[in-house]
C-alpha cells in the first residue's frame, strides 16, 4: 500500500497495520493534538531534521511488562549500592536536551531536533510527556522521557552523564511507577537485557484499544 501523505487534518492517520516496513505516513506537523492521537493509535514520529516528518508503527513492537521485567545481576548490585536520587518531572526540558545532545554509537546527528523538543515540551505542559530523572545531589546525571497515557508509558529516549544512571531511571520506571506496559518501540540490547520482548503490532493495538479508547 502506498505511504499516506498527511494533510492539515490532525486526526487523519492511516491504519498502522498497513504500513511499509513500519513506516505508515509522511508529512503533517507536530501539533500536540496530532501527537496524542498518533500515540493512542500506536504511531510515533521519528525522522531527521532535514527531511519530512515520518510516522512509524513497527511490527513487531517491543515492550516491557511487569511480569517480564528482568534486572540483570550487575545492574541489581549497582542499583542496590547507588546513593542517587530519582525525581519525576522536575527538569523535563533539561532531560530532553541531554537526550538530544548525547553522542550515540553508530548514529550521526539526532532525531530529537528543536521542532521535536518544542512539541514534547508542550506535551509535558499538558501532562502527557514525563521525565524520570537521576540526581547526584544537585546534579542531573541521567534520565529518560516518554509519553504517559493511562497504564501505558511510551518510551522515547534516555541518557546518562555517569555510567549506570540511565539504568537506574529505567529500573525506577519499570518497578516504582504504576505502568502495566512500557513501549520501547524497537529492540536494543539494553532493553532486551531488561526484559523487552516483541509482540505483534495487532496485539499492541488491541492493548491500546482496551486501555486508551474506552
Amino acid at each position: 500500500m502506498p505511504i499516506v501523505m498527511l494533510n492539515d487534518d490532525i486526526y487523519a492517520l492511516p491504519n498502522p497495520l498497513l504500513g511499509e516496513d513500519g513506516l505508515v505516513a509522511v508529512g503533517g506537523d507536530l501539533n500536540p493534538e496530532r501527537l496524542i492521537h498518533a500515540y493512542k493509535h500506536g504511531i510515533f514520529p521519528w525522522y531527521g531534521q532535514e527531511g519530512p516528518i515520518l510516522w512509524h508503527a513497527p511490527d513487531p513492537r517491543y515492550v516491557i511488562t511487569k511480569d517480564h521485567f528482568h534486572l540483570p545481576k550487575s545492574a541489581r548490585e549497582f542499583i542496590a549500592k547507588s546513593q542517587w536520587n530519582v525525581r519525576i518531572n522536575t527538569s523535563f526540558d533539561t532531560v530532553i536536551q541531554h537526550c538530544a545532545s548525547i553522542p550515540r554509537k553508530g548514529q550521526e546527528g539526532t532525531w530529537i531536533h528543536p521542532e521535536m523538543i518544542e512539541a514534547y515540551c508542550q506535551l509535558h505542559a499538558m501532562g502527557y510527556a514525563n521525565s524520570v530523572e537521576v540526581w547526584e545531589n544537585d546534579d542531573l546525571i541521567g534520565g529518560l522521557y516518554g509519553i504517559a497515557m493511562g497504564p501505558i508509558f511510551f518510551g522515547e529516549s534516555m541518557f546518562y552523564l555517569k555510567s549506570g544512571a540511565s539504568k537506574v531511571a529505567l529500573h525506577h520506571l519499570c518497578t516504582q511507577m504504576d505502568f502495566e506496559l512500557i513501549d520501547v518501540q524497537i529492540p536494543t540490547t539494553l532493553m532486551e537485557n531488561f526484559g523487552a520482548y516483541p509482540i505483534q503490532l495487532a496485539d499492541f493495538l488491541d492493548i491500546l484499544q482496551m486501555h486508551l479508547h474506552k
